[in-house]
């Protein structure tokens, strides 16, 4: 009995948040779209060409379900700042994390990198796919 109501809240807040993060894209620019692997790495996103007055980050996972551990960003005038997630750090399809604020007012983001792995199984589920969101400067 308590197996089923534990499992019932779960599917709840999941769905929940899945909509929540569906209805927050208005005034979200995308940055990119990386693949994740089974194993623990490193991806950095290159900001040439791309606008860089961020106020703030997060992830979304397209496919899969992704174990998000650390998030860097490094700012035009030099300032750097590691972010780790809140909560466990995992999130599923159509799920997003929570956004980061990026440290100054008038710098620039210069460089992220993104530590995570993808969870699941190698042989069953395809590899994660997370899209990399900011929100700009006002």
């Amino acid at each position: 009995m308590k197996k089923s109501i534990l499992l019932a809240l779960v599917l709840i807040v999941a769905f929940g948040l899945r909509s929540f993060a569906q209805s927050e894209e208005k005034g979200w620019i995308k940055l990119s779209e990386k693949t994740v692997s089974y194993m623990a790495e490193t991806d950095k996103v290159n900001m040439l060409g791309k606008k860089q007055n961020i106020s703030t980050i997060k992830l979304k996972c397209i496919r899969g379900t992704v174990k998000l551990k650390k998030l860097r960003v490094k700012m035009s005038d030099g300032t750097e700042k590691e972010f780790s997630p809140k909560g466990t750090g995992v999130f599923t399809n159509g799920m997003s994390s929570f956004a980061f604020k990026l440290p100054g007012n008038d710098t620039k983001l210069k460089e992220l990198e993104i530590d995570y792995d993808s969870a699941g199984n190698i042989i069953f589920t395809k590899r994660a796919k997370v899209e990399i969101w900011a929100k700009l400067r006002e």
